[in-house]
């Protein structure tokens, strides 16, 4: 089976990289709040 690829908006991205500089939750925690992997939010800081 086949998966589509995501795209995410450059306001997503920084919401939720702006999310993870404040430091509230861990990277882990914030990638399954927003069902993305914690690789991903290190790439985009």
């Amino acid at each position: 089976m086949k998966r589509t690829r995501r795209k995410f908006s450059a306001e997503f991205k920084t919401k939720v990289v702006l999310e993870a500089l404040s430091e509230r939750l861990t990277l882990t925690e914030l990638a399954q709040k927003h069902e993305i992997h914690p690789n991903q939010i290190t790439q985009w800081k």
